[in-house]
């Protein structure tokens, strides 16, 4: 922290450092990942900065405005959208540090060797898919055929080809299926609260009629609380109302029986069976986002509030999840952990008996092609599976997920 520190307070702007005034904030995503693609294909060494919450005049002189803490740790989750819209991964991380009592922060950008960094998917109108954009100086500038091609011209020439790089699920032998169990999220914190506040809703709703609507209440949420919650005298549209909130209410609970009490942990495995190392490794896949299936996008510390960069960057929208890691330089004749953090998720119950399908595309900057393939996960019932121990799910039977 203390080197982020330093150069928060000593660097000027340039080729490789951007200073903004405010954070990007959900407002400004697209100006962010325009900057971030500018600073990834920008023609300097090492790591680069953006740097927000500092207004700097061109004289070495500063105003320095603080950035909330959510923006750290909130929504969006920068990285994560790096990784939805932006290909070859980039590696990116976030950081708070403190100047003159306030709060600024640092964007730090890794050597970015896999030049050119482009828009993977369309974001809006103003960035597309295939926009690429370079810092030069302080300056901005969209990226043409002519200088798209020169990058491409100085890729290594020693080339990986894609069929040497298997890609799967540890084991004896590298996995392409893995069995995972559910678990019932009827006993889900949020659930459990909002399945009590829907029978007192229909208790009163069923004893209206008789005059005896508080009598019966008091004995509903008796049974359903106990006798050390008090009654409260609630109206059905009142109780409605926090049935719809119960999620918000019980967010930090949830958390805890997701991805700590029942959650599963992914680790993916990369093996190089060519004759050269693979050259500043990424990795993304792409899963369909189903309702009964969480992805921690993050892991908090015991006060929730600081994200851990060793987790890999999880973004989540209505139709799928998208999971980008860098791995760095793949060694030959070995196999290479997908992850530092293994990827946490739970799977509802609701899923059982049905494949889930993994789409991946590894990237390197000397390998011929991105390696791209299927993964799948195939989930069952605890009680089932000791019932059927002996016996194995042929995975063609199972119905196969939808990718969108």
């Amino acid at each position: 922290m203390n080197r982020l520190l330093k150069i928060a307070r000593s660097v000027t702007p340039g080729t490789g450092v951007q200073f903004c005034e405010e954070a990007y904030g959900s407002e400004g995503i697209r100006q962010f990942l325009r900057d971030v693609l500018a600073m990834a294909n920008a023609t300097v060494g090492g790591n680069r900065y953006i740097i927000t919450g500092i207004r700097f005049d061109g004289e070495n002189l500063r105003e320095v405005s603080s950035v909330d803490l959510e923006d750290f740790s909130g929504t969006p989750f920068y990285s994560a959208l790096v990784a939805e819209f932006i290909e070859p991964p980039i590696p990116i991380s976030y950081r708070a540090v403190i100047i003159e009592g306030q709060r600024v922060g640092v964007y730090e950008i890794g050597d970015c060797q896999d030049k050119p960094y482009m828009m993977r998917v369309d974001y809006s109108e103003q960035l597309r898919r295939g926009d690429a954009y370079m810092r030069v100086d302080s300056s901005v500038h969209k990226i043409g055929r002519r200088i798209l091609f020169s990058m491409f011209d100085k890729r290594p020439t020693n080339v990986v080809l894609s069929h040497d790089i298997e890609v799967g699920f540890s084991g004896e032998v590298i996995q392409k299926k893995l069995r995972l169990p559910t678990v019932d999220m009827t006993t889900l914190p949020s659930a459990i609260e909002h399945a009590k506040l829907h029978q007192l809703v229909d208790a009163r709703e069923k004893s209206k009629d008789s005059g005896s609507t508080t009598t019966m209440a008091r004995m509903v949420h008796m049974r359903l609380f106990g006798s050390d919650d008090p009654y409260e005298d609630r109206s059905p549209t009142r109780l409605i109302a926090e049935m719809e909130q119960t999620r918000q209410k019980h967010e930090s609970d949830d958390y805890h029986f997701l991805f700590k009490e029942n959650s599963q942990l992914l680790q993916l495995v990369v093996y190089n069976q060519g004759d050269e190392p693979v050259q500043n490794a990424a990795l993304m896949l792409l899963l369909p986002n189903h309702e009964a299936f969480y992805v921690a996008t993050g892991l908090t510390s015991p006060d929730n509030s600081v994200e851990f960069a060793e987790y890999p960057a999880v973004s989540v929208s209505a139709k799928k999840i998208t999971v980008s890691s860098i791995l760095g330089d793949l060694p030959i004749g070995s196999q290479t952990n997908a992850f530092e953090l293994p990827l946490r998720f739970c799977a509802g119950t609701e899923l059982n008996e049905k494949q889930m399908t993994i789409r991946y595309k590894l990237f390197g900057s000397n390998l011929g092609q991105p390696v791209e393939g299927e993964l799948s996960l195939i989930f069952y019932s605890d009680q089932r599976h000791q019932e059927t121990i002996s016996s194995e799910i042929d995975s063609k039977d199972l119905p196969q997920s939808t990718f969108l």
